[in-house]
């Protein structure tokens, strides 16, 4: 079977993608697409990639929001830190067997989950 090797792009509707771009750009490191910063797009590390539809009653997602995305880091604590440091209120890191996690919104209430992986 033919299969999809990866994840292109996300792509969803903002109020102000223009101030949408420079948060991610500026608080998460996301480059901007090509035709808004004139270079490459933003290039992920390797690693896993969770693809899972929620029940529409399941609260981890913001109420009103169809989506929310989760990143990889490769340290948390630092990326929690950094965050607050800019006044972006981030929840408090969670510890599981299978990594840290933290949630936080964008500055149009999308769910963020930040992840860092357990060492393999």
């Amino acid at each position: 079977m033919e299969k999809v090797t990866g994840i292109g792009g996300f792509f969803f509707r903002s109020e102000n993608p223009e101030a949408l771009r420079t948060w991610y750009h500026d608080h998460l490191g996301v480059d901007m697409a090509p035709q808004f910063s004139g270079g490459a797009p933003w290039k992920q590390d390797e690693g896993f990639t969770v693809f899972d539809p929620f029940s529409k009653a399941d609260t981890m997602i913001p109420p009103g929001k169809t989506w929310m995305i989760n990143f990889r880091v490769a340290d948390l604590a630092k990326m929690i830190e950094q965050l607050r440091g800019a006044g972006i209120a981030v929840a408090d890191l969670e510890d599981y067997p299978h990594g840290k996690f933290t949630t936080l919104e964008d500055p149009e209430g999308n769910g963020i989950q930040l992840w860092q992986p357990p060492i393999q």
